[in-house]
Order: structure tokens, then C-alpha cells, then sequence
């Protein structure tokens, strides 16, 4: 993100919060795409993402969310909020969710109950784009987010260290374990491909 756009958004968050309805539409439309397809993604569900928006906008509507442009920027802090809030609305299924053990390689076995959402499916008619969806959808949510927030909305390092409250070792370990499940799973949906062929 470019210093002018950073500069704009806190031009149009001040010009937000004194009342100007214009303001907030233009970063609305800035931000909304990029937020609504990480929720998309973290989520499997359009509906989820969509509500995860709104929830969004609207603490940053109405100052409920406390943006400080000092402790960084806006963007970065928008990706933060909708993570905390997908959290929050994964916290029930995950109470009961059992945890992957280890295979005898030391890998981690991810457990594919995610399998059932399937609106991204109506919107990514490409197959390989649907292939990575999947495989994203198996990620541990940790590694998932590192991985969309930095491979796919282009974050840094300390950007997506900042949004999941890590520190920038845990960003590249993450990341390096996430795409190499990622490549994993790919790999083995490739050859039951070629096998069927």
C-alpha cells in the first residue's frame, strides 16, 4: 500500500467521524473486497464473510473499533478486526473439535470437516483456484491465516505479524509450514487426478 493511500484513508477516517457519509462509502469500497475475501476464504462461507463485514465497518463506523492511525495502518488494522471476529465466531466449534496428532513424519494431520462449505464453489469457476480453496479450507486456522493474509492480500511480514498477534518468527514458521501443507495436499489431489485420467 502506497504512503498516498495511507494518507487518504486517514484523511477520509477524519472526514468519517466528523459526518461525511461520502468518506466512509470511499473506504468502504477501498477495503470491503479484500476484507469480504479473506473472510470468504477463512470462513468457506458467504454469508459468514458477508456478516464479518458489516461487523467491520460498522465498529469503524461507529467508533466502537478505536483506530489509532499512530499504532499503524488502517488496512492492516481492518484485516486484525475481522480475524478476532471469525475467531470468535469459530470459538464454539472448535471447543469440540479433537486435535490432528502427528503422522510418523512429523506432519500434522488436518482433519477435513470444513468439506461442506461450498458457496466459494459458485464464485471460483476455475478448477485449479477451487483445488487450493479446498486445501486452504484444511489448513489449522492459524497457518490459514498466515498464508491468505500473506500469499493472497500481499500483507509483509510485520503486517500479518501485527493482524495475528504474533511475532514475525511465528509469521515465517507458520507460513512455511502452512505452504508446505498446502503443497502437500495439492500434490496428492494432482496424482488421484493423473491415476483417474
Amino acid at each position: 500500500m502506497t504512503i498516498s493511500t495511507i494518507t487518504a484513508d486517514t484523511d477520509l477516517l477524519r472526514q468519517m467521524r466528523s459526518g461525511t457519509a461520502a468518506a466512509f462509502q470511499a473506504l468502504y469500497r477501498r477495503h470491503q473486497g479484500a476484507l469480504f475475501r479473506f473472510a470468504l476464504l477463512r470462513s468457506g462461507s458467504a454469508d459468514t464473510a458477508a456478516d464479518i463485514v458489516q461487523e467491520v465497518f460498522m465498529g469503524l463506523l461507529t467508533d466502537s473499533l478505536r483506530f489509532d492511525p499512530l499504532r499503524g495502518e488502517l488496512r492492516a488494522f481492518l484485516f486484525g478486526v475481522a480475524r478476532n471476529l471469525l475467531l470468535k465466531h469459530e470459538e464454539p466449534r472448535l471447543r469440540h473439535a479433537s486435535l490432528s496428532e502427528p503422522d510418523e513424519e512429523g506432519e500434522l494431520e488436518f482433519d477435513s470437516g470444513s468439506e461442506a462449505a461450498e458457496p466459494l464453489a459458485r464464485m471460483l469457476d476455475n478448477e485449479v483456484a477451487e483445488e487450493v480453496r479446498r486445501a486452504l479450507s484444511l489448513l489449522p486456522p492459524a497457518y490459514r491465516d498466515v498464508v491468505i493474509l500473506y500469499e493472497l492480500h500481499d500483507l509483509s511480514y510485520l503486517e500479518v505479524a501485527a493482524v495475528c498477534q504474533i511475532d514475525i518468527g511465528t509469521v515465517r514458521s507458520r507460513l512455511s509450514r502452512g505452504r508446505a501443507a498446502l503443497a502437500k495436499r495439492l500434490a496428492a489431489h494432482r496424482s488421484t487426478l493423473i491415476k483417474s485420467a
